[in-house]
């Protein structure tokens, strides 16, 4: 069975930085893609990064995280790290961890964690 457990949320000021973190296990894909995505107060759900085991794919970012947050991962490990700098309070979201035996533009359509609530406010 496919879990995904993150960690690392709370609450920042704006300019501050916090750093998501998402374990996996029970999956024995060769070829899967992970990420984070968010969803923010009133917003649809967005994606925020993702990278794919075939390190040709790359990683990908929202536009709005660019240059701010950065996406690791410790294959030992089966986690994956979302380093996130200069906050701003519209990154307030709870952000889901997920999974896809597929690519990035798949990975909505395989698992989730539960979720960590990331809060950006003075």
């Amino acid at each position: 069975q496919v879990q995904l457990v993150e960690s690392g949320g709370g609450l920042v000021q704006p300019g501050g930085s916090l750093r998501l973190s998402c374990a996996a296990s029970g999956f024995t894909w060769l070829t899967y893609a992970i990420g984070w995505f968010r969803q923010r107060p009133g917003k649809e759900r967005e994606g925020v990064s993702c990278i794919s085991s075939r390190s040709s794919d790359g990683t990908r970012y929202a536009d709005s995280v660019k240059g701010r947050f950065t996406l690791s991962r410790d294959n030992a490990k089966n986690t994956v790290y979302l380093q996130m700098n200069s906050l701003k309070p519209e990154d307030t979201a709870v952000y889901y961890c997920a999974i896809s035996d597929s690519s990035c533009e798949q990975l909505a359509l395989g698992y989730w964690g539960q979720g960590t609530q990331v809060t950006v406010s003075s």
